[in-house]
């Protein structure tokens, strides 16, 4: 897996004169500010919008599942509509992109549900000796039994497929433990929970260069309360006080071991295209486990995936064409694409 001297990759002229790109994302079409509900997520799909109108290629928009029932007048498919408000709903543009042939950007279908349910991705984890935190899953209709819950002073209990921390809680003793899974499942989500750890998270964004995976900078979002709970409002910008700063993470032997756990994690999901792999690092003892793996993650440029590519020498324009590049000559004629680039 490359690491260092990345370059950006330019998207060719034969495919920016040739291709039609369809957007899909449920705020492809906002021109204000903060949702309401969504927060920042509004914003990010309509920078995404904008940066795709100045790549100068065909560019179509769309903002439900709908745009995929036919076949579309177009060649190729950036779909953004992950949490289209159903269980499992971000598989359903890649399905529907499978069923008409068409290419689109990001994992499978299959693989996108891998790294989507955190008990899968932890059992692959597992299964290549990297360490995640003990965790059990309790899915939707299934009996609720917290003695199979992992020892702990406190659990944080979340949804097994949720992003940005959408659903999470916590529990300090059994009795909240039951109330909390229970509450998740009326969300419609499995629960996945796991003792808490004090701590800080560390984020690999992976992004494909020449066809192969490569690392960009490790970014640390160094909480300054340990014991915080990270919360869906704070990564979208829907409260006004967030107990952590991201910056760039330098320490070197814990950077060596994250990276070798990324190498290992990001071998099951190829070919993606880009994708965040978290880890969690305890303060006290400083050892690392593997929270979870985001394929098709936020790309906002004021979000961290952008930051790090900046300090890799991308702006978040080349990262974008970057992404949609290497995603193109991976699916469409990809070896005459090369030569010809």
């Amino acid at each position: 897996m490359k690491m260092t001297d990345l370059a950006p990759t330019r998207l060719p002229n034969r495919l920016r004169e040739t291709q039609r790109l369809l957007f899909i994302a449920k705020h492809a079409r906002w021109t204000g500010g903060l949702h309401a509900d969504d927060g920042n997520h509004a914003l990010y799909h309509r920078e995404m919008r904008e940066t795709l109108e100045g790549f100068g290629v065909e560019l179509l928009i769309a903002d439900s599942y709908a745009a995929l029932f036919d076949r579309p007048a177009a060649d190729f498919v950036f779909p953004l509509l992950n949490r289209g408000g159903f269980f499992n709903s971000e598989m359903l543009l890649p399905l529907l992109c499978n069923q008409h042939g068409l290419p689109y950007l990001g994992a499978s279908p299959i693989v996108r549900g891998l790294s989507d349910d955190k008990h899968l991705t932890k059992l692959e984890a597992a299964a290549r000796g990297v360490p995640t935190a003990p965790w059990a899953l309790f899915r939707r209709g299934a009996p609720v039994d917290v003695a199979r819950c992992p020892p702990a002073r406190r659990w944080v209990i979340k949804p097994n497929n949720s992003s940005a921390s959408w659903g999470v809680r916590d529990a300090h003793d059994r009795a909240e433990l039951a109330q909390a899974i229970l509450e998740i499942h009326a969300l419609d989500h499995d629960a996945l929970v796991e003792p808490f750890i004090d701590g800080s998270d560390i984020e690999v964004p992976v992004i494909t260069i020449g066809g192969e995976p490569a690392m960009l900078p490790m970014m640390i979002f160094e909480q300054h309360d340990p014991t915080q709970l990270r919360t869906y409002q704070e990564k979208r910008d829907l409260v006004g006080n967030v107990g952590y700063c991201i910056k760039r993470f330098d320490d070197p032997a814990i950077g060596d071991q994250i990276a070798d756990y990324t190498k290992r994690m990001a071998d099951i999901f190829r070919p993606f295209d880009y994708g965040r792999f978290e880890f969690r690092v305890d303060h006290a003892t400083g050892d690392v486990r593997l929270l979870e793996v985001n394929l098709n993650c936020n790309l906002w440029s004021e979000k961290l995936f952008s930051r790090s590519a900046v300090a890799a020498g991308f702006t978040h324009v080349s990262l974008i064409e970057t992404i949609v590049a290497e995603s193109m000559l991976r699916q469409i004629a990809p070896t005459a694409q090369r030569n010809a680039a």
